[in-house]
């Protein structure tokens, strides 16, 4: 290996910003066939959709080169030909304020960022690729041109630090990166480079994906880090990547079993061990739970009534489970979900 990219590695540490880049993660499916507002299958993607047509997200394989295995797949199942002033459809990563304090965003010193990745698409043209605060108050957007359609191709974009605006540094979302796939026009403008107000995340010639039923968008490889040059991609080994989608979302399987105690005739305590401390408090489902009390063969299916936090640790969430009834108090319980897995988030 050269030395300048020992000293390079050695110097810079951990480059990428933004967990999942290599599209790696997908703990809640493989494969969803009508997403919806909000994250569907790969982890820390969230797609925004809010438009007539209907999409199918996966994890393919299909890749630009032997550096990847996965990328995330969008297709189109039913078309939407005419975009209206107020339609979307785009995808974002959100990155927790605490991980991007370095770039000084609000500050005097705010550094600058610069996005890299590969796409293909199956639809040349102009598509929005903007930086955005939490409270969609701050926007800074460029137009991404697909050159070829269905071919791979490695895109940069950097971005001048924003010294305005209200940027967050703690738990909560820091900044995302958007990339539109289609926009209405009251999402349009022209800020090449410019931090301004208003919505602005999409060229006025952005295109309409969504016209064709069954154009594909893939994307891979995405790296958002601090500085005005795109380093090559930082591979992290799955287990080290799993982990960090996992302060944000958590499954835990429906063939587990919890330990629990009984509290009074209605709820038992039970304690959920965490794979890794979320971000804070996750939602819990508060259905499809079964209990066993301890040295007796029967079982129970009551309704859950409510799933309410006790306390949430470092390594474990106790969660009280009510059931209503049938409950004794002070008797060890045996606690397991029944009808799917139970999904822990924490999402920003």
């Amino acid at each position: 290996m050269p030395l300048s990219k020992i000293q390079l590695s050695s110097s810079t540490g951990r480059r990428r910003l933004n967990p999942n880049g290599a599209m790696l993660v997908s703990q809640r499916a493989t494969t969803k066939a009508t997403l919806t507002n909000g994250y569907n299958c790969l982890d820390r993607v969230y797609t925004y959709k809010n438009h007539d047509g209907v999409v199918e997200e996966s994890q393919s394989t299909d890749v630009p080169n032997s550096d990847f295995y996965n990328s995330l797949k969008h297709r189109v199942t039913t078309a939407d030909t005419s975009i209206a002033a107020t339609q979307y459809h785009s995808i974002t990563t959100r990155l927790e304020g605490g991980n991007v304090t370095q770039l000084g965003f609000g500050t005097s010193g705010a550094k600058k960022v610069t996005v890299s990745f590969w796409v293909k698409s199956s639809v040349a043209g102009a598509y929005g690729a903007a930086i955005r605060n939490h409270n969609s108050t701050r926007f800074n957007q460029a137009t991404m041109t697909i050159n070829s359609a269905d071919t791979w191709e490695k895109k940069s974009i950097t971005y001048t630090g924003d010294t305005g605006g209200t940027w967050n540094k703690n738990t909560s979302e820091g900044l995302q990166f958007q990339l539109s796939q289609a926009m209405g026009t009251s999402y349009q403008g022209t800020s090449a480079d410019t931090w301004v107000t208003d919505v602005d995340v999409a060229p006025a010639n952005q295109v309409n994906w969504l016209a064709t039923v069954g154009n594909t968008f893939y994307i891979t490889g995405l790296q958002i880090e601090e500085g005005d040059t795109a380093t090559e991609f930082e591979h992290l080994s799955f287990a080290e990547e799993l982990l960090l989608c996992q302060r944000y979302f958590q499954v835990v399987g429906n063939s587990a079993y919890f330990a629990g105690n009984g509290v009074g005739s209605a709820s038992i305590a039970v304690g959920i061990p965490l794979a890794t401390p979320m971000r804070a408090e996750p939602s819990v489902p508060d259905t499809g739970y079964k209990f066993h009390r301890s040295g007796n063969t029967n079982s129970g299916t009551n309704s859950v009534t409510a799933v309410t936090y006790a306390t949430i640790g470092s390594s474990n969430l106790q969660l009280r489970v009510n059931f209503g009834s049938s409950i004794s108090d002070e008797v060890a319980y045996v606690l397991n979900a029944t009808t799917a897995d139970l999904h822990l988030e924490s999402e920003l």
